[in-house]
């Protein structure tokens, strides 16, 4: 581990040595939305922990998840959940819905909430995990507001953690209503992002089982409660139903059955505006189309919703008729920037296609071109895929995207050969090529890159609104898939052949690289940074060493390779979280194995967490400048703020084989 020497005094310690005790940040110095606040920036301007004293950072308070407590639940995934901070206390979700008040300073319990989630969660609800909570005031009243697995929305008195007797029924609404009607399986249906509020208005996405066999999955359409009551102000069809613009986008009027096009991950808004941005995923059945032909609006598009009504005010549909899994599966980036001398309100979107899409957030139109490209057409009976998909012309892509031969490992003549002898099996192609039947031309599947657990996921981007500059931190998760006849063969998400209604289902395809290596060529983690106001790269590096020690390949003294697939699963880590004067990140001791579709995209590994290190990194250039070693698996998204003159970052970890605890850190007193 690298050892970090320091003679120059903190600013922090420096006011405490001198008598004088730094003046208190106000607001600045709370965080209380997922995001940081309402624009997602995970933005802070405390500078008390910097580059100079960031290795002395140590453990000031630790907090064991209240699942620990719970009997009879089901076991949940990795701790993700981000805390707030707010009015001198942290709130904290647990995995299983549960919310704690904490004191900011030791992390003492002032009280718990159980709404009792666990009770009414089902084993189609995988991986069980809550990734936070939502914080609302009105100057008077204070609210914690929870979407739960066992699908509540929950509104909870923030001073004495009871829940607002006036919302829904003794502080609840069902949210298996208000779907608009329909025969659809509730059982599929859940909540784990946290719930956004705007203008008194709150506003909810859903978690849905995907890869299912059945045609009455239940669709993701968004809907918004009164904050004070919980009476149901209005939704959004996600797909549109009868009457509605874009009904032809859906063959054979399949939006009469279709499902899934959720917003599982967080949301986004401009309180000024009463807009709030909605990112939607792939709807079912996620790798075959060729009973929804068409392009599918609203699925894979960001939309732009009136908060007061409920109205669209503008889409973008980022991939059409989506059959690879690219799901846009983060908040969107609130921001204002200036192109060639115009200021804009913009919106930037990053997603699982490693392209970064912007826009006037006001108006929906892009801030650079976005371009209707030619690509490769589908040979799957019944598949009819879209002409043309959309490629931003600025900023480049931030990641890798499709695949040739002449991006397979070539670290040494026996690997390369060995690469091609694997890759020879599947099909390679652009970022859109399309998915084939397993065993079409001998080829076993298609190899899609960036990947269902790449490019960009549920942590997102960050935003530093003093130089306009986006952090994005990516992997490199190439999938083999194919789709296979339902009436001859058994899939992972169809039990018995001939019991699915859909004509073809996937099929995962192995795509492990030679001796236990990648496949492709490094880097496999990237963190890319965008000056938005030019749309140009400022830089992009690879992120943690990855595999350069294997056997292998260790007599070449490679660079960082960036680290395949850190944590468990895909992207489990939280993202960037942007200071003033640093960026803040974990690099998990252990690089888990490369990412296993058939595992699950965030189920936990065999092997257990061991921890890692909590990374302070240059903004201008994304060098490791300190780090401090913590014996905790981080997962969950670091925020931070002040208390007491002390500058705290809080970060959840652990879960699944090891305690789930939120850990907070701070220079020592």
């Amino acid at each position: 581990m690298r050892t970090v020497h320091f003679t120059i005094l903190s600013a922090g310690l420096a006011a405490l040595v001198t008598g004088c005790a730094p003046p208190d940040p106000g607001p600045a110095g709370e965080w209380p939305h997922h995001g940081a606040d309402l624009k997602s920036s995970k933005y802070s301007a405390l500078d008390q922990i910097n580059a100079e004293n960031f290795a002395q950072l140590e453990v000031a308070w630790r907090w064991e998840s209240a699942d620990a407590r719970l009997q009879g639940a089901y076991d949940t995934g990795s701790y993700t959940a981000t805390p707030l901070m707010v009015g001198g206390k942290v709130y904290a979700a647990t995995s299983h819905g549960q919310v704690a008040a904490l004191d900011p300073a030791t992390g003492e319990q002032l009280w718990l909430y159980d709404p009792r989630s666990w009770a009414r969660e089902l084993p189609t609800q995988l991986p069980r995990r809550t990734r936070g909570i939502e914080y609302w005031t009105d100057g008077e009243a204070e609210r914690i507001l929870i979407a739960t697995l066992g699908k509540q929305l929950v509104s909870i008195d923030a001073a004495t953690g009871k829940p607002d007797p006036a919302f829904g029924t003794n502080g609840m609404v069902d949210l298996t209503g208000d779907l608009g009607g329909g025969d659809w399986v509730t059982a599929n249906l859940a909540h784990s992002a946290p719930p956004i509020v705007v203008r008194d208005t709150v506003v909810v996405g859903s978690k849905i089982h995907d890869y299912v066999s059945h045609r009455n999955n239940p669709p993701g359409h968004i809907r918004a409660y009164d904050v004070r009551t919980g009476e149901l102000k209005w939704r959004f069809h996600t797909i549109p139903q009868e009457g509605e613009p874009f009904t032809e986008t859906w063959g054979d009027e399949s939006w009469r059955w279709q499902g899934n096009t959720n917003a599982w991950t967080m949301l986004a808004a401009d309180e000024e505006l009463g807009y709030v941005y909605i990112p939607l995923s792939t709807p079912t059945n996620d790798y075959y189309g060729g009973e929804r032909i068409g392009d599918n609006l609203f699925a894979e598009s960001i939309v732009c919703l009136d908060v007061e009504t409920g109205e669209r005010v503008w889409h973008f549909q980022t991939v059409h008729h989506g059959i690879w899994d690219y799901d846009i599966g983060s908040a969107p980036n609130v921001l204002d920037i200036v192109v060639d001398g115009k200021p804009i309100k913009a919106l930037a979107q990053v997603s699982k296609t490693a392209f970064a899409y912007v826009f006037d957030r006001a108006t929906g139109e892009p801030v650079w071109p976005i371009e209707e490209r030619p690509v490769p057409q589908s040979r799957v009976p019944g598949e009819v895929l879209s002409p043309t998909q959309p490629f931003p012309t600025k900023p480049a892509a931030f990641d890798r995207q499709g695949a040739t031969e002449d991006d397979l490992i070539d670290f040494t003549p026996e690997l390369r050969a060995e690469a091609l002898e694997i890759a020879s099996k599947l099909k390679l192609g652009p970022i859109f090529e399309p998915l084939i039947v397993e065993g079409e031309d001998g080829k076993l599947g298609t190899l899609v890159v960036p990947g269902a657990g790449g490019g960009a996921s549920f942590p997102g981007a960050s935003i530093d609104p003093d130089t306009g500059i986006l952090y994005v931190d990516s992997f490199t998760g190439p999938t083999g898939i194919s789709v296979v006849s339902t009436a001859d063969n058994v899939t992972q998400s169809q039990p018995e052949p001939g019991t699915s209604e859909y004509r073809y289902e996937l099929k995962y395809q192995p795509v492990g690289g030679p001796q236990g290596l990648p496949l492709l060529k490094p880097p496999y983690r990237r963190l890319t940074a965008i000056d938005m106001n030019t749309g140009e790269h400022v830089f992009q590096v690879a992120q943690g060493p990855g595999p350069k020690d294997h056997p292998a390949i260790r007599h070449l003294d490679l660079p960082d390779l960036g680290s395949s697939h850190s944590g468990s699963g895909a992207v489990a880590q939280g993202g960037i979280l942007v200071t003033k004067t640093i960026l803040i990140d974990f690099l998990p001791a252990r690089v888990a194995p490369p990412f296993d579709p058939t595992r699950g995209e965030e189920e936990e590994t065999e092997e257990p967490q061991t921890g890692g290190h909590l990374r302070a990194l240059d903004k201008a250039t994304g060098a490791v400048l300190a780090e401090v070693w913590v014996d905790r698996h981080f997962h969950g998204a670091p925020m931070t703020y002040w208390h007491d003159g002390r500058q705290y970052i809080a970060v959840a970890g652990g879960g699944g084989r090891e305690p789930a605890e939120l850990v907070a850190l701070a220079l020592p007193r």
